[in-house]
């Protein structure tokens, strides 16, 4: 089954399966360490909506949560 990278819970982890957004948003993420079969996991939801802190590898990244969905995930 798979779904969006905002869809996570904290502390949850997944496999990039797919990243459905226009080229400069992409090469963006591509070059954030956001690639297919890279492990993620959700370490923080900001409050009212905000970013989601994700983590992968040893980096821990801030991410838009309409840019987190754009991510397709499978979970483990």
């Amino acid at each position: 089954m798979s779904s969006s990278l905002s869809s996570l819970v904290t502390g949850e982890e997944a496999s990039i399966v797919a990243i459905q957004a226009d080229e400069v948003l992409r090469n963006r993420l591509i070059a954030l360490g956001f690639r297919i079969g890279q492990r993620v996991r959700l370490i923080r939801r900001g409050a009212f909506s905000g970013p989601l802190q994700v983590r992968i590898g040893g980096t821990d990244i801030i991410i838009r949560r309409r840019d987190a969905a754009r991510i397709e995930i499978s979970r483990f």
